[in-house]
């Protein structure tokens, strides 16, 4: 099987801290041995209509702000910060990535030319903004599909197509909740993608926002060879996305269990391997088979 790569979704998990943003970084990188960090883009002002931007936010003990908008403005990094933070996962070893949730967002993330650039469920029937990315950003573009129907998938691999960008897709299953419950996980739709779209776009993945580690290792075994988890350093911190998160060490055994995963998944090289010869060779009835 294609070897698993591992995606630690720092988001806004650094709660506006380029010092805690950088800490999640090495920790991805050194402790959890993750090969991408991903964040978010946003600018909120385009991202969210006039009532969203100066609403409260629907839950007041995580906001970083009097309104939504002023919570998302808090937790936002300029173009120049981003920059910044690729330069300093390149430092690690890691590849960096970010989500892009406007039109503005898109082109300033473009601008920096990371590996793969992230589309979320919620933006996933921008079209403007896809075709956008089609044309002027040359990596990979990677996909959820939490809250879309069959028919809205079909159309947006087909905009992939039409651009003959398809082979740069990496299409995820996602289910858009936080902390999605394991009855709604469906990892089924892992195959249903992968029958579909296997050979039209470059590979699945599975984007997972529950709670532990063990649904990931299924997702692989489904046919997922990308796997992107929410990451923090403490999943006690305000935020709606820190409960739904992995701690360092809960993204540490989960790249191992992946890693181990994949060096098993193989048909034997011989009938009897050298590991069973010395047991074959101490415990083997000597007798032999009689065929009638």
């Amino acid at each position: 099987m294609t070897t698993p790569k591992i995606i630690a979704e720092i988001g806004c998990n650094h709660k506006g801290e380029m010092e805690i943003a950088k800490e999640m970084i090495k920790m991805a990188a050194i402790f959890c041995k993750a090969e991408v960090v991903k964040f978010q883009k946003r600018n909120p002002k385009e991202s969210l209509t006039s009532d969203q931007y100066f609403a409260p936010h629907p839950n007041p003990v995580n906001s970083y702000g009097e309104t939504y908008g002023e919570h998302r403005e808090y937790l936002e990094f300029t173009v120049e910060q981003h920059a910044e933070l690729k330069k300093y996962c390149e430092e690690f070893g890691l590849s960096y990535s970010t989500s892009v949730w406007d039109m503005t967002s898109a082109k300033e993330i473009a601008s920096l030319e990371p590996s793969l650039i992230k589309i979320p469920s919620a933006l996933n029937n921008h079209e403007e903004m896809l075709e956008w990315l089609c044309d002027n950003y040359k990596g990979e573009i990677h996909v959820s599909t939490g809250m879309t129907t069959k028919e809205e998938i079909d159309k947006l691999v087909a905009l992939f197509v039409r651009k003959n960008r398809n082979k740069d897709v990496v299409l995820y299953n996602c289910t858009s909740g936080y902390p999605v419950p394991f009855q709604d996980i469906c990892l089924k739709e892992i195959s249903r993608l992968k029958e579909k779209y296997g050979e039209v776009v470059k590979e699945i993945g599975f984007s997972g926002h529950h709670l532990g580690i063990a649904v990931d290792i299924a997702a692989y075994t489904l046919g997922a060879t990308w796997v992107e988890r929410h990451f923090t350093l403490d999943r006690t911190w305000k935020g709606t996305d820190h409960s739904a998160s992995l701690e360092p060490d809960g993204l540490r055994r989960l790249v191992r269990d992946l890693k181990a995963v994949e060096e098993s998944l193989k048909y034997k090289e011989k009938d009897v391997l050298d590991i069973e010869q010395v047991q074959r060779d101490k415990l083997k009835y000597k007798g032999s088979m009689v065929v009638q």
